[in-house]
Formats: C-alpha cells, structure tokens, sequence
C-alpha cells in the first residue's frame, strides 16, 4: 500500500497562502494594525507625525469603502465581512490579491503534484479566494469578539470620568487613549468627528450600524435621548454597562453550552467526507466495483444531500436567540 503525498501538499499550500496574505497585511500596514498591539492605531498614526484630520480621513475611509462596493461581482460576498473585519486593503487590492495568491497556489500545485492543468487552475482559484474568505471571516470574528469584550470596560471608563467632572466628549477622548484596538480606534473616530462638529449620538448610531452590534446601539440611543431631554448621564451608562456585561455574561454561558451541539455537528458533517479522503489515500481502488453501477453517483448525491442538511439542522438547533 502506497500512501500519496498530494492531499497533505494541497493542506501545506492553502497554510501557506493564508500565512502569506497575513504577512502582507502587516507588511503594507505595519503592526498596529494587527489586534494584539498595545497602543491602538489611530494613536500609532498621529505619533507618527500625520496630521488630525488626515488620519481621520484615512480611517473613514477604510472602515467604509467594502460596504460601498458591494456591487463588485464575487466581491459583494466579502463586502460586509471586511467590514466588520475593517480591512485595511481596498477592494480593488484585495481582488488583485486573490488573482496573486491564486498564481502564486498554482505554481505550488505545479512544482508539488502531479494533476492535470484544469484541476490545478480549479484548486488554485479556489484556494487564492477561499483563503481570502476565510483570513477575512476570522478577522471579522476575532474583531467583533473584541468590541464585544472591551465594550462594559469603555462604558465604565465613561462613567468614572463622568462622576469626575469631565464634559462626555472628554470622556470618549479618555476611552480613545485607554482602550487598545479595535474599540480605541473606534472611540477615536467619534472624538475627533465630534472636535469637528458632529453630533456625538449621530456619530456613535454610525458607528453601531457599520458595526452592526446591539450593545453600541443601545450606547447610541442612551447618548441621543440624554442629549435630548436631559438626565444624568453617568447614571444612564452605568445601567447600560451593568446590562451590557450582564448580555455578555449570558452569550457566553449559552455558547458554552451549545459547543458540544456545535462540535457535533462539524464532526458528523466532516467526518464522512474525512473518512472518504483516508479511504482513497489507503485503498485508490476500494470503489472500483461499484462506481460504474447505475446507483453510484445518485447514492453520492443523496448522501452529499444529507450531509448538506445537517450543517443546516445542526446550526438551527443552536441558534438560541438571546
């Protein structure tokens, strides 16, 4: 028995292209742009001598350009991803990188096997793209944890620097220093809209759309109703930050319990489709007797049908609404 090397080669290869296009990013934007830096990167931006008002104008721009080219083909299916991934790339740098990373997949395929060229075009497309869409659907997940996590904590630095005396401009201004990335950035944006003249509600309601989180919503109304008829805002945030902490308490205690049911389903899913590729790589010929019988590829079908389905039942039976 002769095991082939050309699965493990094709994993090797889209590990590269997903470390490629990280290391890319970083390269073009530098390391505060990645989520672990200290000191977010609006703070980087104007430490590094760009102007105010540029680096707000830059940073409006990245967090609004994938949204506004939705209608790219192929690309309207990233558009709302990269924008809660807020990547930094434009659309266009980012189709250019996928024809790239596509080029660069098939060469590997090229050098490390032995399949025929339309097959090797085929998986080098897919792996160019689908690299790009799974860099950026991990992003997206990882920031959007993130505002999740640190939103309580700037909610609360609110309300202390309130409860000091501090106008609530100031108070976004303290957040925007204190809070790394991807909140701080955020913050920033609304601090410095807000030294030009726009309303601090409008600002944080466009900041919770973009987003599209309940939290910053519920931050936005409070801020607007205050402004509007008056009361105590220390008070309204403090409330706020105990309900948001307290949300956040309960989306983790339901994924916690809903893992299992979760990790299940991508098994039961997976797992087939595991055991067909180790079938192959261990016994090429194990269907040679059956795949030329009239049943073969309607019976392929029907379980590709069924396994289709229960990704489908699997995520309906844990998507607890909160």
């Amino acid at each position: 028995m002769q095991l082939s090397a050309e699965p493990i080669i094709y994993g090797l290869i889209f590990i590269a292209v997903l470390v490629l296009v990280e290391g890319i990013y970083l390269t073009a934007f530098g390391r505060s742009i990645s989520l672990n830096s200290r000191v977010n990167r609006r703070l980087d931006l104007l430490e590094k001598g760009t102007g105010r008002e540029k680096v707000l104008e830059q940073l409006r721009k990245e967090m609004t350009q994938h949204m506004k080219s939705q209608k790219i083909p192929l690309y309207s299916l990233l558009a709302e991803k990269a924008q809660k991934a807020n990547i930094a790339f434009s659309p266009g740098q980012i189709i250019l990188l996928m024809v790239v990373l596509s080029g660069m997949a098939f060469v590997g395929l090229t050098l490390g096997t032995g399949a025929s060229a339309p097959i090797r075009t085929a998986v080098a497309i897919a792996m160019g793209v689908g690299g790009i869409y799974v860099w950026i659907d991990k992003k997206a997940k990882t920031r959007m944890a993130l505002i999740e996590e640190q939103l309580p904590e700037a909610v609360e630095l609110m309300v202390r620097s309130l409860r000091v005396g501090h106008p609530f401009s100031s108070s976004i201004g303290i957040v925007a220093k204190e809070i790394p990335d991807p909140l701080g950035t955020e913050m920033g944006m609304i601090s410095d809209e807000a030294a030009y003249g726009r309303d601090m509600g409008e600002s944080l309601k466009a900041m919770a759309e973009r987003i599209d989180m309940q939290d910053l919503r519920f931050l936005a109304v409070a801020v607007s109703i205050q402004s509007q008829a008056g009361g105590n805002l220390a008070e309204i945030l403090d409330g706020l930050a105990k309900v948001i902490r307290s949300r956040f308490k309960l989306f983790r205690r339901v994924k916690a319990i809903t893992a299992e049911a979760k990790w299940s389903g991508k098994f039961l899913s997976g797992f087939p489709i595991v055991a067909l590729i180790g079938i192959n790589i261990a016994e090429p010929h194990y269907y040679d007797k059956v795949r030329d019988t009239a049943y073969f590829v309607p019976a392929c079908l029907v379980v590709g049908a069924f396994l289709v389905a229960n990704i489908f039942v699997m995520r309906a039976l844990v998507n607890i609404k909160v």
